[in-house]
């Protein structure tokens, strides 16, 4: 991408209704998250897609919400527009209910890819099918869990930066994305993000790191997992943060 300034911010985080913001997509995954999560995120995404068991979640989001009673209407701002994956993990009773409301539930059963990897082509044919530019793209969950799972997502994130503009893997904990070679400069909003943040160095054997609008800030630091790892750094009130990287790294900031 080339040692040029890219700009970031996190207004999808602030649970304002979609209108002139940029064109976003939500990717559900198997993992546990909050109802206030998702009420951000899907209020700020146009098109919702579960990947296989990510619809176990979201309905299980839902009734909890509701005390386990019948969903009525809330279940029904909150309907995916694709269920997608091999649905070894999807529920029958959720296969069930979303059939019956008129969700597309598609199987794909190639075992060279993840779920979340299906989900990602249905994106890219949504985009050749419309005619349109990149979305940008939000995971709802892959942070937590299973560590192979972890990993893959950060991994899978180290590779989609060639091809995709803006993803991001978003927990009730943490937001994070790759950033590329080159400089950045992160919008810092204090009323979504918390304190603690880190660069950390996954799919890369190193890079050259220098910063500002960190307590603990780094002039052409080596960065590794053999070296130096940025994490538990703090984020300075009122001051966005500045990365200039050689290599692609892993930004990461904890959640309000």
């Amino acid at each position: 991408m080339g040692d040029v300034s890219h700009h970031w911010n996190l207004d999808f985080l602030r649970n304002d209704p979609l209108d002139t913001a940029p064109k976003r997509v939500l990717i559900i995954l198997n993992q546990p998250f909050s109802c206030s999560l998702l009420q951000r995120l899907w209020n700020s995404t146009c098109w919702h897609c579960c990947a296989d068991g990510g619809a176990n979640r979201l309905l299980d989001t839902l009734r909890q919400q509701n005390h386990n009673t019948a969903l009525y209407g809330f279940s029904l701002c909150y309907l995916p527009d694709l269920i997608k994956g091999d649905l070894d993990s999807l529920r029958p009773d959720v296969r069930e209910y979303y059939d019956s409301k008129g969700v597309l539930v598609e199987k794909d059963d190639d075992q060279d890819s993840t779920d979340l990897m299906k989900c990602i082509s249905a994106i890219i044919e949504k985009e050749k099918s419309e005619g349109t530019s990149q979305y940008e793209i939000i995971l709802l969950g892959g942070l937590a869990g299973r560590l192979d799972q972890t990993i893959h997502t950060l991994s899978y994130l180290h590779k989609l930066r060639k091809v995709r503009d803006r993803v991001y893997a978003v927990t009730d904990d943490n937001v994070c994305w790759v950033l590329d070679s080159g400089e950045h400069i992160i919008e810092i909003d204090h009323t979504t993000l918390g304190v603690t943040c880190g660069l950390l160095p996954v799919g890369i054997e190193s890079t050259i790191l220098s910063t500002s609008g960190l307590r603990w800030n780094l002039t052409n630091h080596t960065s590794s997992f053999d070296g130096l790892v940025s994490t538990s750094n703090h984020l300075v009130p009122g001051v966005d943060v500045w990365v200039k990287t050689s290599k692609p790294i892993l930004w990461t900031i904890e959640l309000r």
